[in-house]
C-alpha cells in the first residue's frame, strides 16, 4: 500500500497519468491500475475521472493531504533507524556568520538536503573569531566566513566570492549625496559594528587595524538595531555586497567605501580543514561554489 500511496501522490503532483508514470518509472497502464487497486482496497474513489483528464474526490483531496504527512513521518522514521542500524550519525556540521544574509548559502543548503536526506545539517552561528575557533577544534566541518587573515596550507581556503564594502548611513545626511566616501573621510562620524560584549575588542580591532576605520565605534547585537541606530543618525554601518541596491527602504542610504581611490574588497570564503575532506564536506563545497557562479 505504501508504494500506492506514492503512485497515488505521483499522480496528484503531475496531475497527469502518464507523467507520473515516467517520474515513477513505470508504464501508464500500471500505475492506473495500482490506483485503481488502492481505491479498491480503501473502499472509495480518490479520483473522479474524466475522460484523459481526472479531479480529486473530496474523501481524495483529504487522503492526499494526510498521505503526505504520513510520508514524510515514515521517512523520518527510516532515516532515524538507519542512524541507529549504522551505530553512528551522519552530521555536517558548517559556521555560519551570525550577521550575514547569503541567498547562495541558503539555496546550497535546500539542494545538499534535498539530495542527501539522511544527513543532518547543523548550522552553528558565530563572528569570525567564533567560527574559526569552530573550526580550529573541529566543532564545525566547514565555514562560511570572510577572510581576515592570512591563508593557511592547514586549511582549503576557497574563495567564493569578492565583495565590496560599503557603508550605510540614513538618508538625510549630507554624506549620503557623495559617490563614495573615504574612511579618511568619515573620521568624525561614529562607526556602528554588529558584535556581542565578549567580541566587541576583536571586532573594533579589526576594523581600525585592517580596514582603516578612524572615528568612535559603537555597538549593536544585532543586525536590526544596527539599521535602527543609522535611521536614527547615530552613525554608519560598513557593509559587504555588489551594489548599492537595498530593499529596506528609502531612509537608509547605500554609499561605496574607499580606501583612496579604490574601493575596499573583503573576500567571502569557506574554509575546511585538508585533514577533514570528507564524500560530504566535498559535496557541499562544490554545490555551494556553483551557487556563486
Amino acid at each position: 500500500m505504501l508504494r500506492q500511496v506514492r503512485y497515488f501522490q505521483a499522480v496528484v503532483r503531475n496531475n497527469s497519468f502518464s507523467e507520473a508514470a515516467e517520474e515513477c518509472h513505470i508504464s501508464q497502464s500500471a500505475i492506473s491500475q495500482q490506483i485503481k487497486a488502492l481505491e479498491q482496497e480503501l473502499g472509495f474513489s480518490l479520483l473522479e475521472r474524466q475522460n484523459r483528464k481526472f479531479v480529486l474526490t473530496p474523501a481524495g483531496e483529504h487522503f492526499y493531504k494526510k498521505s503526505l504527512i504520513l510520508i514524510a513521518d515514515y521517512e523520518q522514521m527510516c532515516s532515524e533507524a538507519a542512524k541507529i542500524a549504522r551505530g553512528d550519525e551522519a552530521i555536517l556540521k558548517i559556521g555560519y556568520l551570525r550577521n550575514h544574509n547569503s541567498p547562495e548559502v541558503h539555496q546550497a543548503l535546500e539542494e545538499f538536503s534535498e539530495k542527501y536526506p539522511r544527513v543532518d545539517l547543523q548550522l552553528l552561528y558565530g563572528n569570525h573569531e567564533d567560527l574559526f575557533d569552530l573550526l580550529r577544534t573541529g566543532g564545525a566541518d566547514l565555514v562560511v566566513n570572510d577572510q581576515r587573515r592570512a591563508f593557511s596550507d592547514e586549511y582549503v581556503n576557497l574563495i567564493l566570492a569578492t565583495n565590496k564594502m560599503y557603508i550605510e548611513l540614513a538618508a538625510r545626511n549630507p554624506v549620503a549625496e557623495l559617490s563614495s566616501v573615504t574612511v579618511q573621510e568619515l573620521k568624525n562620524i561614529p562607526c556602528i559594528l554588529v558584535a556581542s560584549k565578549e567580541q566587541q575588542a576583536t571586532e573594533k580591532e579589526f576594523y581600525q587595524t585592517i580596514i582603516g576605520i578612524q572615528s568612535e565605534i559603537l555597538f549593536a547585537e544585532n543586525l536590526e538595531e544596527a539599521r535602527m541606530m543609522v535611521i536614527s543618525g547615530q552613525g554608519f554601518l560598513p557593509v559587504e555586497g555588489n551594489g548599492p541596491v537595498m530593499t529596506f527602504g528609502t531612509s537608509i542610504r547605500r554609499v561605496p567605501l574607499c580606501r583612496g581611490e579604490e574601493q575596499i574588497t573583503r573576500n567571502y570564503c569557506l574554509f575546511w580543514k585538508k585533514d577533514n575532506s570528507g564524500y560530504y564536506v566535498e559535496e557541499f563545497a562544490d554545490i555551494l561554489k556553483s551557487k556563486f557562479e
